[in-house]
This record gives C-alpha cells, structure tokens and sequence, in this order.
C-alpha cells in the first residue's frame, strides 16, 4: 500500500523521536529516524525523503547546520527542511531561513499542525519533483540532438565545464551557474525539427539550408517556453548565435542587448567548435583557437573582455 510520503527525523533526544514517529506512522508516513546530523545527512543523501524534520539544539551539528548542508547538495536542496525548536528566539529563526529552513514547528509539536506543515510541503516536494522530470526530459532531448552527430560527441559535457568556469570566473550567482550548466544541454534542442541530410551535411550549406539551420534559436525557445524552471535558459537557447555588431541570428541584437548568459554560451561553444574534429577540417590546437577567439572579438563578433577572460582560463 503507498505511503503518504517519506519522513527523515532527525532528533537526538530518543522520546521526542519516537513520538513524533508515532504521529506520522499513524498519518501513513514512512519515517526514518536519526539521532545526529552527520547520520541524518548520509540518510537523506541515501533514502531520499520527501520531507526532513530535525532539532535545532542537537550535539555536534546543529539542526541550522544540518539544514545549510542539505540545501548546498544538489541531491537534496530542494527537499523541505523543517525546524523543531523548544525556543521561540528571533536569532533561531532567522538564522534557519538564512541557511535554507522551509518551515518551523515549536515544541511541544501539536499533531494537527504537524500533519498539516508535513503534508503542505510534501505537496511542494511532489509539484517539483514533477518540474524536476519535465526538465529531465527536455534534458534528454538536448543530449539526443547531440548523438544525432557523431562529430559532436561530448560537446555538452564540454561547454557545460567551459560555461560554467567563465561564469564562475564572472562571479555570477549560482542560479545563473545553473542555468548555463542547463544551457549547455539545451543551446541547441531546436535542432531536433532540422532534417539530417542538412544539419549532418559534410559540404557547406546553400542559401536555403543556411536558413532552415537559423531557425533552430526559436524553435528551441517555442519547445521551452512552457517550463518556468527553464526561464533563466531560455535566452540562452534562442540568442547563442548573435553577435555583438549586430550580425547574428534570429534577432539581429547588437552589443549589451545580447543577454550576457549567451554571450558566454557563444564564446565556449565556438571555442568547443574549433577543438574538435568536424567533417571539413580536424581539430584545432587551444592555442589556435584562443588566437582565433581573440581575432573574432576584434572583428566585433563577441565581447573582447569576456574572451580575454576565457583565454585567461587555459581550460584545455
């Protein structure tokens, strides 16, 4: 028979513990119980609950610490955190939101309002869970377009590491972090809609090919536009072939109007392009394409400063 959802407890005081197991057992969870944080921590990591409860005052770790933990692995940051604490003090309390906390219960626990905190946020859990998917498969699609060519085996993998380095290089938060990791993969899902004999064809394209390929930006901007998680990466996805002087594609952007996310994302990807084996010519060495980089940028076809930047990564 399903559960309700998955519980991890974690509580060093042994009666506490076992009462609120109590409570959600008889609501129809499944509870894992901890008496640590570096246990809990290796149970969430291993179990992958819906939902984490834990103490504040615990020995060693404390719950606020436990929490930061959870919410800086990418397994389990978007898994609620909820805080029980026999303390109503303000300094607790916003030290748990500062470090992650989705939610607080106040000791002695009332079983109705546990019920309803655990239920609420593993509604949540599930509503991401399924976001989570949804971007998994688009994801896959993106990895899919990939394998289409064999020239470009790897190549997300590499710009996902390019990317990710000059972003952080740029100091850029983590959210943007994450979503040139995504970009990577994504860039260019719109190539799924283009016919092999043109996105494969070894000669150089005519002028209707030419266009058909162009289209591959807004194709894959229309096929993410309906996942709000993808927001961040969308700009990414359709403006990664602009150019700074305003020669680009699909909307001929000149300059700053070019979202600095794909500003990055074009660098690393024409870098990754000239390293790399393709059907009219072999691989490029780095230093010869950082030299060709640098001579793009003079020519006004990306921003100097962010290839001074990359070339300064020796990343290959």
């Amino acid at each position: 028979m399903p559960t309700a959802g998955k519980v991890l407890l974690i509580d060093d005081y042994e009666p506490s513990l076992l009462g609120l197991r109590h409570l959600l057992e008889a609501a129809g969870y499944a509870v894992t119980t901890e008496k640590n944080g570096q246990d809990g921590l290796h149970a969430a990591g291993r179990d992958h609950p819906d939902i984490v409860l834990l103490d504040v005052m615990m020995p060693g770790m404390s719950g606020v610490d436990v929490c930061r933990e959870l919410k800086q692995q990418a397994a389990t940051r978007f898994t609620p955190v909820v805080l029980i604490s026999g303390s109503q003090d303000r300094k607790t309390r916003v030290a748990g939101l500062e470090n992650g906390a989705d939610d607080f219960l106040n000791k002695p626990v009332d079983p109705d309002e546990l019920r309803a905190r655990v239920g609420s946020l593993i509604r949540v859990k599930r509503l991401t869970d399924a976001l989570e998917s949804a971007e998994t498969l688009i994801l896959t699609l993106g990895k899919i377009v990939e394998a289409r060519d064999p020239y470009t085996k790897g190549h997300c993998e590499r710009l996902a590491t390019y990317a990710s380095a000059l972003g952080a290089r740029l100091h850029l938060e983590q959210e943007d972090l994450d979503a040139l990791y995504r970009g990577a993969f994504l860039h260019d899902i719109g190539k799924i809609a283009i016919p092999d004999r043109v996105l494969l064809k070894p000669s150089r394209l005519d002028p209707e090919e030419y266009d058909l390929i162009k289209q591959h930006p807004l194709i894959g901007d229309s096929l993410c536009c309906t996942l709000r998680s993808l927001e961040r990466v969308r700009p990414i996805i359709r403006h990664h072939h602009e150019r700074a002087d305003g020669r680009g594609y699909p909307d001929g952007l000149v300059g700053d109007a070019i979202p600095l996310l794909a500003q990055i994302d074009s660098v690393v990807d024409v870098f990754d392009a000239l390293t790399t084996d393709r059907p009219y010519r072999k691989a490029l060495s780095a230093s010869a394409a950082y030299d060709m980089l640098v001579a793009e940028a003079e020519a006004g076809g990306c921003r100097r400063e962010l290839v001074a930047i990359f070339v300064d990564l020796h990343l290959l």
